[in-house]
């Protein structure tokens, strides 16, 4: 029997460790699940049946096009990430930048944001680039997407309001949103207060680490190729939109939707795909629901939100898959 009191504390912790990772791991999907198992539910077999003769009828023509923005987009990404590396005097290649955005990407579909620190230690591992430092440049793109995100809500809500506020009413856990906005930001309180008065070594060890995280997060405002980081960020987030509409194409009944109908899916779609693990489940549920505010019928919808986001998976598992082969290949001297 272990009586050693801190081998008995680094062996709890290493057991709360391993819950909270696959925690992180199984709840995003048995919610996702879940919303699969919900909605199908629903359905009679003749409407079940309806969904699988789209599958079997859809024009995949422009699903292979979607999937070319997208390689695209991720190029895009990829080089954007050089500026504010260069901007730290750092060096890295674009083909490393891209297989590590991919792998990244990849990652995302297992551990929620997992993708995000893989990034970094991949970067890290490849080209010298501290960690902090690196995933510093990853958390700057991050409130940058987020920003745009916001931009793409007002324009969705400016187009048509009350239909977005019906179903942000109707369809979204407002109330637990907020609950769990209150908890963030106490907790967040909370580590500021730590952050700031603790005067411990491992809180200034913490110190030293979000140092280098800032420089990487501010090395967007003062690179001087800030206005090539703006392109790409335009160009990655058309590569998205851009994406989503050619989809709007696989099928005669969503061939004709309004660019209201084509905003306010595209919003809802990043917004679960960024917030869940890369929408499992919850994307092709929450494009159903939207659909229906603009007459096109759930079984449509159904079809619709699955088959762009398995194409969409597709492209990032391939591309995720061939990194992780190439990237030690190509990098073995290192």
């Amino acid at each position: 029997m272990n009586t050693d009191p801190i081998q008995n504390v680094e062996e709890s912790a290493g057991v709360k460790a391993k819950i909270t990772y696959w925690a992180s791991i199984i709840l995003p999907f048995l919610v996702g699940l879940f919303l699969v198992i919900y909605t199908y539910i629903q359905f009679t077999d003749a409407q079940i049946e309806q969904i699988k003769n789209y599958f079997k009828t859809a024009d995949y023509f422009y699903i292979y096009c979607a999937g070319i923005v997208a390689v695209l987009g991720n190029a895009s990404r990829a080089y954007r990430w050089k500026y504010s590396l260069a901007h730290m005097g750092y060096a890295s290649s674009f083909t490393n930048n891209f297989m590590a955005v991919s792998i990244g990407y990849l990652l995302n579909l297992t551990v929620p944001k997992s993708g995000e620190v893989s990034r970094a230690l991949l970067i890290k591992k490849y080209n010298a680039v501290p960690f902090d430092k690196a995933f510093g440049s990853i958390v700057a793109e991050r409130v940058i997407d987020l920003l745009v995100l916001f931009l793409f809500v007002i324009w969705a809500i400016s187009l048509q309001f009350e239909l977005v506020q019906k179903f942000i009413l109707n369809q979204l856990p407002v109330n637990q949103i907020i609950l769990l906005c209150i908890i963030v930001l106490t907790g967040a309180g909370v580590a500021f207060y730590l952050y700031r008065y603790a005067k411990s070594n491992w809180m200034q060890n913490i110190r030293n680490k979000v140092a280098g995280l800032r420089e990487g997060v501010l090395s967007v405002l003062y690179m001087k190729d800030k206005w090539a980081y703006f392109f790409h960020t335009v160009f990655i987030w058309f590569s998205y939109l851009a994406t989503f509409y050619l989809g709007i194409f696989v099928f005669p009944e969503t061939s004709h939707l309004p660019l209201s109908a084509v905003a306010s899916s595209f919003v809802v779609g990043s917004i679960a795909v960024a917030f869940t693990n890369s929408g499992f489940g919850s994307y092709p549920f929450l494009i159903a629901k939207i659909l229906l505010f603009y007459s096109i019928a759930e079984t449509t919808g159904q079809a619709f939100g699955w088959i762009v986001w398995i194409s969409q998976m597709l492209v990032v598992v391939a591309l995720g898959a061939l990194s992780f082969i190439l990237m030690p290949i190509l990098n073995r001297k290192k």
